[in-house]
């Protein structure tokens, strides 16, 4: 482990943690900033993406010291004061500990699909998803529920911002994405590959979820912005479209408690099935 003191605001070196509220633009850069003791050993010992480095409090070396322990000795851990990462941040950060990653080539759509379109898969597809707080929870659901990986049509947000990876609890560093370029090219593709095109709407007249009593070997389980929904093109070429049943005088859930109720069906379905274990 490279341990390098660093004192002062403007050293270079520290440059991709300067006024990190404006670090989720530096995707052009190649990098994304992960913070917290968590996210940053996660990202270190859990997930396919390179540590370009780490920048951390005294306290903070002493709490990750066994996961920092894990980089190679070419990647620099800068340490500094509480007081400095603040400043270097641009706001008081109780956290005391971030890393820069290096975002690397993206998946392809094809190798979510699992190639020979053989096999049980789910993935899930979130459709023009622009809350950071929403891709970051339907992530951490995703990990939960066992997901294959996540799509994303090009307008939803980047599940490496910051807000996304925090909400997550680091899973957007776990389940594998990929982009589509937009909802006819995703169901065309899935659909060529042997997946059942699941459409998730809050709307009266679809399927109520309970009566769902089979999971499909391969699942792309669609789910759309807060407020909007799905577009028609996704509703209108999915194969079934499925809602959650809810009381009188409610008309929709936040995406992401949706998402999750539905994946947990969709699993327990597949475990009655005897296909997954399902503790």
């Amino acid at each position: 482990m490279l341990t390098l003191a660093v004192s002062r605001l403007d050293d270079p070196r520290i440059a991709a943690y300067r006024d990190v509220r404006e670090a989720d633009l530096r995707a052009h850069e190649g990098l994304f900033i992960t913070e917290g003791r968590l996210n940053v050993e996660r990202l270190i010992t859990a997930s396919r993406f390179r540590t370009r480095s780490v920048f951390v409090t005294e306290t903070g070396l002493a709490g990750i010291r066994p996961a920092l322990e894990r980089l190679d000795e070419a990647t620099p851990v800068y340490v500094g004061s509480q007081g400095l990462l603040n400043e270097v941040v641009g706001y008081r950060m109780h956290r005391g500990c971030l890393a820069a990653g290096e975002r690397g080539p993206e998946p392809r759509l094809a190798d979510l699909m699992g190639g020979d379109g053989a096999g049980r898969r789910t993935l899930l597809v979130l459709e023009d998803v622009c809350n950071a707080e929403n891709t970051g929870a339907l992530f951490r659901n995703a990990l939960a529920f066992g997901v294959d990986g996540v799509v994303l049509t090009r307008r939803s947000v980047d599940p490496l911002y910051r807000r996304s990876i925090r909400v997550s609890m680091g899973a957007s560093l776990r389940v594998p994405f990929a982009r589509a370029e937009d909802a006819r090219g995703a169901l065309d593709a899935l659909r060529g590959a042997g997946f059942v095109n699941v459409a998730l709407t809050p709307d009266g007249g679809a399927e109520p979820l309970g009566r769902v009593d089979a999971t499909p070997e391969r699942l792309a389980l669609w789910v759309g912005s807060e407020g909007e929904g799905l577009s028609q093109q996704a509703l209108s070429g999915a194969a079934r479209r499925v809602s959650i049943p809810m009381a009188a005088g409610v008309d929709s859930l936040n995406v992401a408690t949706a998402a999750g109720i539905a994946l947990h069906h969709f699993r327990a379905a597949a475990a009655d099935d005897g296909r997954i274990a399902f503790p």
